[in-house]
């Protein structure tokens, strides 16, 4: 029988979450396919995937999912990876070109807008090519690996929204987490513990050595030191669903809720007992 099917996400802060699938034997009991964080959620929607790295807005949008519990992409401040490229002050935005690649990042956009600056914005979905999306439009909203590569000093204003929501709400941002449809679960082999594996994934990719191995690979491709690269995945990036991150995920899907964006909150059901596992930093 083939093996549970993970859509996962090519993004350099997923790396150390698919360690052991790519550097160890967890592989080889799973069918891997990588893709976009709405193009993961839209195949786990659609019965094409069994688990999935999933934004966290769609986790309401999406029915029969669990969560791997303590697993998650999040920011306790500063992310570096969700950024507003805007052309004057944030509160003069009126018409966003939106990175088509996040659900999460354009409804956060959208809520940061809505609670804290006056309103909805235009937003329109464009590729992530940012000299493209500003020729039109008085900001650009691009994620993970582009947003990353966006320079300092390029000119224009820079809004980190992960610590546009801390510093608006007190509490930390999530971003994705590991999600597990419910009718794929007696399909998983004997013995299996879905959670320890994603954990245990996780944990040896936080590894300094494993790390030192991703800022290898990953430098030359984002054009990167190694030293920024370990720097983001270690400051930056929170990986675990702790009691803090579940609050503030709850509060930004209770925003979205307010706002329109999802019809209501939905239970944040997940596979097991809930385990909040201690912070790592």
């Amino acid at each position: 029988m083939p093996g549970l099917r993970i859509s996962a996400i090519s993004f350099l802060n997923t790396a150390p979450l698919m360690w052991d699938f790519e550097h160890g034997d967890a592989g080889r009991d799973f069918e891997i396919s990588y893709t976009l964080p709405s193009t993961c959620a839209a195949a786990l929607a659609a019965g094409q995937a069994d688990i999935g790295i999933i934004p966290a807005f769609t986790f309401a949008q999406i029915p029969g999912l669990v969560i791997l519990p303590n697993i998650a992409i999040a920011a306790k401040d500063r992310v570096r990876s969700i950024l507003l490229v805007s052309k004057g002050p944030i509160g003069d935005v009126r018409t966003v070109a939106a990175d088509t690649s996040s659900r999460t990042s354009v409804a956060l956009l959208q809520v940061l807008f809505a609670k804290f600056f006056g309103g909805g914005r235009e937003l329109t979905p464009h590729p992530p090519k940012l000299d493209e999306m500003l020729q039109n439009h008085d900001a650009a909203l691009l994620i993970g690996d582009a947003a990353l590569q966006v320079p300092l000093d390029a000119g224009y204003h820079l809004y980190d929204l992960a610590h546009v929501w801390h510093r608006a709400t007190g509490k930390p941002f999530v971003f994705a987490f590991w999600a597990v449809r419910l009718d794929a679960l007696n399909r998983q082999p004997a013995g299996m513990n879905l959670t320890k594996v994603f954990q245990q994934s996780r944990d040896r990719g936080l590894e300094p050595n494993s790390l030192d191995v991703i800022a290898r690979e990953w430098s030359p491709k984002l054009g990167l030191s190694e030293d920024d690269i370990r720097n983001y995945l270690t400051e930056n990036i929170h990986y675990y669903l702790d009691r803090e991150n579940h609050a503030g995920l709850k509060l930004f899907l209770q925003y979205s809720q307010e706002i329109g964006l999802i019809p209501a909150v939905p239970d944040l059901r997940f596979l097991g007992p809930v385990a909040f596992g201690g912070a790592r930093k």
